[in-house]
């Protein structure tokens, strides 16, 4: 039997998520959601394989993003191509800024343990390797109920900033992995997986390509002017 077939998966109620306050897209309120949900007595573990197909229960997923600004002030983001053995076929051949995956019912049999956290280690550990330092923080959430795929998981949005871009992929299925400049990753972004786009949108200003990128400046410049008058 495969992963998909026997894994037991961290769950939530879609209503449960939808009580604390529907949103669609990102939301930067990390309080009014993270731990609420994450110590919910109806958190739970459910098949992987049938979670996949129910959209009355939402998976949570630690999506790691990883950025490195150079001497000069550029801005480069960690970016690769899903392979086939990354996980969720749907994704197959989309490009991504977003490493991280399941928590696991294996990641509870520690007692004791933030079942949470040790997920989110346990995934990056599988996925890449972190040949630098950082510092990382929780910065929002994802919700795409637009697509099939994003119907059926909540993301947890946790920004890596990086002393050097030294990030090596170990799993076959990250492909063409390396930090990618803002203006290279507007030119890719109809590339991206919905999640991706919709954390360039919301962390980077980005758009796809660059026209809609200095748009979207000019809109943010605007909106700042509006509320400082």
């Amino acid at each position: 039997m495969s992963i998909l077939e026997t894994e037991q998966v961290l769950v939530i109620p879609t209503d449960l998520f939808r009580s604390l306050g529907y949103f669609q897209g990102f939301s930067r309120e990390t309080d009014v959601y993270v731990q609420q949900l994450l110590g919910s007595d109806l958190i739970e573990y459910r098949p992987r394989s049938e979670m996949e197909r129910d959209d009355s229960y939402k998976q949570l997923i630690p999506y790691c993003i990883f950025r490195h600004v150079n001497d000069a002030g550029e801005t480069s983001v960690f970016c690769y191509t899903r392979g086939g053995g990354s996980g969720e076929s749907r994704l197959k051949s989309k490009m991504s800024i977003g490493v991280g995956g399941h928590i696991s019912s294996i990641d509870a049999e520690v007692p004791g343990a933030d079942v949470y956290q040790r997920g989110l280690e346990r995934e990056l550990e599988e996925e890449i390797s972190i040949e630098t330092g950082f510092r990382q923080e929780c910065v929002g959430l994802i919700n795409d109920d637009e697509t099939d795929v994003g119907r059926v998981h909540l993301g947890i949005v946790h920004l890596y900033d990086v002393d050097q871009p030294s990030i090596l992929p170990r799993e076959s299925g990250i492909c063409d992995a390396g930090f990618v400049k803002l203006d290279e990753l507007a030119a890719r972004f109809e590339r991206m997986e919905s999640w991706s786009q919709i954390c360039l949108r919301a962390l980077f200003e980005l758009q796809s390509g660059p026209k809609l990128r200095e748009s979207a400046l000019r809109e943010s410049a605007l909106r700042e002017s509006a509320l400082r008058e």
